[in-house]
């Protein structure tokens, strides 16, 4: 049986097709005479389409027909969806859109529930938590739910959820942090490259890849990959409810998602449409309807990100220069 707001809907887009088709009939078919009879009915049956889809958008805002929202978290995680060095990833995910998808969707009345799809190998470490924070702010149930990929900074995510769902074959887990740095020392001796020093601060160029990385500085370094992963293992307990020695136990480790339900790392396995039928009983509705949601952005932000795309296609696998300070830190 249609809802209230259904029938409104489709009351509202069969007045609009009644009054565009009268008017596309009255201007390009009964008034200019001069016109050819079938020019005039092409041009009516135009307006009829186009009067219907300006009438479909309004009766959407009027009465819209979801109650749930979907964000989608694809990619690599950063903070602007950019790859550092090298050109930016199409399929990156940039932390600042998911962030304002999720609190819009929070703002917005008809949204009761919130689905986060999770397809991500993980990412940066502060974006992936801003993600993980908005998530914990939705006003009402939050299910995280993932098909390929929910790693790393992708599970970060998962833990300010309500629950993760999973397929069998999903590839989930890897709690663990790691810092990279390219050691490129003995190669610049060889092309006659030197390091000079103007720093203050004795760390200020750790990590820097011209130069050979020294016991003390290996060793603070690293002390911030284990502070991040504490970090980690304490979002992971938290929100998943599981104890931090058995989460430090996974060493970091991948599992296919039976084994990770096993684990109570996940918390249902089904697909999208078990998800959903689950999300209906608990909403207490016969059917819900989903809306994705996506980033608003101006029209030259598209443009550029078609531009980005573009070049990301021209140049991947080209290597970037080294920066001054290459150490970087992930999920």
């Amino acid at each position: 049986m249609a809802s209230g707001g259904g029938i409104a809907r489709l009351l509202i887009v069969a007045l609009g097709a009644v009054v565009f088709a009268a008017i596309g009939v009255a201007l390009f078919v009964v008034y200019p005479e001069s016109l050819a009879d079938l020019l005039g009915v092409l041009v009516a049956l135009a307006v009829i389409v186009v009067g219907i889809r300006i009438a479909g958008n309004i009766a959407g805002s009027l009465f819209p027909g979801y109650d749930v929202a979907e964000v989608a978290v694809e990619g690599p995680i950063t903070r602007d969806g950019g790859g550092g060095g090298l050109p930016s990833s199409p399929r990156g995910t940039p932390a600042d859109d998911i962030v304002e998808q999720i609190d819009r969707a929070d703002e917005d009345d008809n949204v009761d529930a919130l689905l986060l799809k999770l397809n991500t190998p993980g990412g940066e470490v502060v974006p992936s938590d801003d993600i993980r924070l908005a998530a914990e702010r939705f006003d009402g149930p939050t299910v995280a739910y993932t098909t390929d990929v929910c790693a790393s900074g992708g599970y970060w995510i998962a833990s300010g959820c309500d629950e993760l769902w999973a397929r069998d074959g999903s590839i989930v887990g890897s709690i663990g942090v790691i810092g990279s740095r390219v050691n490129a020392n003995d190669l610049a001796e060889k092309v006659g490259l030197s390091y000079e020093r103007f720093a203050a601060g004795e760390y200020k160029d750790a990590g820097t890849p011209l130069k050979e990385l020294e016991e003390d500085e290996r060793e603070y370094l690293q002390g911030l990959i284990d502070d991040y992963y504490e970090t980690f293992v304490e979002r992971v307990s938290d929100g998943r409810d599981l104890d931090s020695e058995f989460v430090r136990d996974t060493e970091a480790r991948i599992y296919l998602g039976e084994e990770a339900y096993e684990m109570e790392l996940v918390d249902h396995l089904g697909t999208r449409r078990e998800l959903e039928t689950e999300l209906e009983d608990r909403l207490d509705r016969d059917e819900i309807s989903v809306e994705e949601f996506e980033p608003d952005r101006p029209l030259m932000a598209r443009v550029g990100t078609g531009a980005q795309q573009v070049a990301y296609a021209f140049g991947a696998g080209i290597a970037g220069l080294a920066r001054d300070r290459e150490f970087r830190l992930r999920t």
